[in-house]
C-alpha cells in the first residue's frame, strides 16, 4: 500500500486533473437534472411547445457532451497513471533482479517471478486506472448532489445521508475478503506458473523415471486450485454487487415514497423540487455503486502490490557501483582481496575474511571440497554478489567505485552450464561483444574456441538456431560456445567455474587449448577440480568451510598443508 501511495505522489498533476474532471462531471450531473426538470415541467405543466424547448435541448446536449468528455478524460488520465505505475514497478523488479543476479536465480521459482513481473504488475494497473478515479468521483459527485438536495428538500437529504453509509460499510466488509482472496489467487497463479515451467524443463527426466502421470496430476491439482481461487473472488464480487443494488434500490424507493407523500398528502414540495430530487437520487447512488465495483479492483490491486513489495524487499547487501573508469583499458586489473566476507543469511553458509593478491596475467586456481565456498568466491570476484564485509580492490580502488559497464566489459564469466539463449549460433556468440560484432569476427571467435567444426557440419552454419526450440547442445559444445563469446570480447579477466567437469578427454583438451590462448592476454581465475589445472596455476587458493586455509603454489601447499595434500592424494591423476 505504501508503494501505491508513493506512486500517486509522483503523479500530483494528473491526480489534480482527476479532481478537476470529477468536479466538472458532478456539475454537469446537476445541470443535466435541472435542464430535464425544466423541459419536462414546461412541456407537461406549462404551455411550452417544441420550439420553446429547443434552446433548452441544445443546452442539455452541450451538458451531456461535457459530462461524457469529462468522464472520458478522467478514464484516460487514470490509464496514463496506471501505465506509468506499471512501468515503474516493472523497472523496479528488473532492477532488483539485476543488482542481485545470483540471489534472484537461486531463490524462488522462475515461473513465479515471471508471474509477479507480468500478472501481478498488470493487476496493479486497475488501482490507478479504475479505483482511484472512481474514488475521487464518488467522493465529489455525491457531495455536490447532497448540497443541492439539502437546499431543495432537507428530508430527502437526511435519507441520503442515513442510507449512503451502508454502501461503503458493505464494501469494506466484503472488500477485506476480496483482498485476502486476491492474494491467495496470486499465490496459486505463481505456484502454478512455476510448477508448469519446471515440468516443461524436466519433462524428459519425468518420462525416464515414469513420473509423467504423477506430475500431470500435480499440475491438474494446481490448475484447479487457481480456478477455485478465481471463482471465490467472483463469488464475493457477485455477492457485493447484489448487496449494493439492494441498498440503492431500497434507498431510492424510500426517497420516492417520501416525495410522493409530500406531494400528494402534505403538499410540502413543488413538482419541480420533487422531480429534481428523483432524478438526482439515482445519480447519487450510482456513483456509490460504481465505487463498489471499482473497490474490488482496488483490493485486488492492493493484494498484487503486496506481492510486488515482498519481491522488492530491499536487501541490506545490494550491489552498488560508482563512476570510476580504468586507466589501462586492455591490461588486466591488479586485484586484491581485503578481509572479504559474505553470508547468504542467518544460519546459512558464510565466507569469511579472505585475504589474497591476484596480479595481472596470473593464473589462479580456487580449490576445496564441495561446499567450501569456491563458486561463492568466484561470484564475489565477478561482482555478482554483494560483500558483507571487506573489500575487493581493482588497481588500488574498491570494485564498487567503478562503473558497472566498465567492470563487466573487462571480464568474461564461464560457468559449468553456460546459458544458451534462443537464437542462432552467431547471435549467441555476439552476446559476448560490447559492440556490434562483424560476421568475420564472430567466425574467428568460433574457430579459436574450437566450435567451428561443429558449425560447419550443420546445414545453416552459424545461422543454425540453438537453445529453446533449436538444436540441442552438449555440455562441451555449450562450453565452447561460451569460450567463443570470450574470444570475441577479448577480456582481460576471465573467470571459470569448473569448466572441464564432466567432459570427455577430447573436449577437455580442446577447452584447455582455448583457455591457454585466452590466458596470453588475461588473468585467469578458475574454480578447479582437475589436478593438472591446479598444478599449472601460478597461485592456488585453498578453501575449507568458507575460510582461506592456505595459498601458494601446488608444491608449497602439498608440503605445508596436510588437508590439501590429503585432498590431492585422493585421485592423483584425476579429480582433486
Amino acid at each position: 500500500m505504501d508503494k501505491l501511495k508513493a506512486m500517486m505522489k509522483q503523479q500530483k498533476k494528473r491526480m489534480a486533473l482527476l479532481v478537476l474532471f470529477a468536479l466538472i462531471a458532478g456539475t454537469m450531473v446537476i445541470a443535466q437534472a435541472y435542464l430535464l426538470v425544466i423541459i419536462i415541467e414546461d412541456a407537461f405543466l406549462g404551455d411550452a411547445n417544441l420550439t420553446d424547448a429547443l434552446p433548452w435541448l441544445g443546452i442539455l446536449l452541450l451538458v451531456l457532451l461535457f459530462r461524457t468528455g469529462s468522464t472520458y478524460l478522467s478514464g484516460r488520465t487514470g490509464v496514463k497513471i496506471g501505465a506509468h505505475a506499471k512501468a515503474e514497478f516493472r523497472q523496479s523488479l528488473l532492477h532488483q533482479y539485476k543488482v542481485t543476479p545470483v540471489q534472484a536465480s537461486i531463490t524462488g521459482q522462475s515461473g513465479g517471478k515471471v508471474s509477479i513481473l507480468m500478472d501481478a504488475v498488470d493487476e496493479v494497473e486497475s488501482y490507478f486506472s479504475s479505483y482511484i478515479p472512481q474514488v475521487i468521483q464518488s467522493s465529489l459527485i455525491p457531495l455536490l448532489i447532497l448540497i443541492v438536495v439539502f437546499t431543495q428538500h432537507v428530508n430527502s437529504g437526511l435519507i441520503m445521508i442515513i442510507t449512503a453509509p451502508f454502501i461503503p460499510i458493505f464494501m469494506i466488509i466484503i472488500g477485506m475478503q476480496t483482498q485476502k482472496k486476491s492474494e491467495e489467487q496470486l499465490d496459486k497463479l505463481a505456484s502454478f506458473s512455476g510448477g508448469f515451467l519446471d515440468t516443461l524443463q524436466g519433462l524428459t527426466t519425468l518420462k525416464l523415471f515414469g513420473r509423467a502421470r504423477k506430475q500431470k496430476q500435480t499440475i491438474e491439482k494446481s490448475s484447479l486450485g487457481f480456478r477455485d481461487a478465481t471463482m471465490e473472488i467472483l463469488k464475493v464480487a457477485f455477492t457485493s454487487s447484489f448487496m449494493l443494488e439492494l441498498i440503492s434500490m431500497l434507498s431510492i424507493g424510500i426517497i420516492a415514497l417520501e416525495i410522493a407523500l409530500q406531494l400528494i398528502l402534505f403538499d410540502g414540495i413543488t413538482f419541480f423540487v420533487g422531480f429534481l430530487i428523483l432524478i438526482l437520487a439515482p445519480e447519487f447512488y450510482t456513483s456509490l455503486k460504481e465505487l463498489g465495483s471499482a473497490f474490488h479492483n482496488g483490493q485486488s490491486s492492493i493484494g498484487a502490490a503486496k506481492k510486488i513489495a515482498e519481491e522488492l524487499t530491499e536487501s541490506d547487501n545490494e550491489i552498488t557501483w560508482g563512476e570510476k573508469e580504468f586507466s589501462e583499458v586492455h591490461q588486466p586489473p591488479n586485484l586484491k582481496l581485503n578481509q572479504v566476507s559474505f553470508s547468504y543469511g542467518v544460519d546459512q553458509f558464510h565466507l569469511s575474511a579472505i585475504e589474497a593478491s591476484l596480479p595481472p596475467y596470473s593464473s589462479v586456481a580456487i580449490v576445496g571440497r564441495s561446499g567450501s565456498g569456491k563458486s561463492t568466491l568466484l561470484h564475489l570476484l565477478a561482482g555478482l554478489l554483494p560483500l558483507s564485509e571487506g573489500n575487493i580492490f581493482a588497481d588500488g580502488s574498491p570494485l564498487s567505485d567503478y562503473k558497472e559497464a566498465e567492470w563487466f566489459s573487462k571480464l568474461s564469466y564461464i560457468s559449468q552450464h553456460p546459458y544458451i539463449f534462443s537464437g542462432t549460433f552467431a547471435e549467441n556468440i555476439a552476446i559476448g561483444s560490447t559492440n556490434d560484432a562483424s560476421r568475420e569476427a564472430i567466425q574467428a571467435a568460433a574457430e579459436q574456441a574450437g566450435i567451428m567444426d561443429l558449425v560447419q557440419s550443420l546445414e545453416k552454419g552459424l545461422d543454425t538456431r540453438v537453445g529453446e526450440a533449436g538444436r540441442g547442445l552438449s555440455g562441451g559444445e555449450k562450453q565452447r560456445l561460451a569460450l567463443a563469446r570470450a574470444f570475441l570480447n577479448q577480456p582481460s579477466l576471465i573467470l571459470f567455474d569448473e569448466p572441464t567437469t564432466g567432459l570427455d578427454l577430447k573436449t577437455e583438451r580442446i577447452l584447455q587449448n582455448s583457455i591457454r590462448k585466452l590466458s596470453e592476454n588475461a588473468t585467469i581465475i578458475t574454480v578447479a577440480h582437475r589436478l593438472h589445472t591446479i598444478k599449472n596455476a601460478d597461485q592456488i587458493l585453498f578453501l575449507e568451510e568458507g575460510k582461506l586455509a592456505g595459498k601458494g603454489t601446488h608444491e608449497e601447499l602439498v608440503a605445508s598443508l596436510p588437508a590439501y595434500a590429503s585432498m590431492v592424494s585422493v585421485q592423483q591423476g584425476g579429480t582433486a
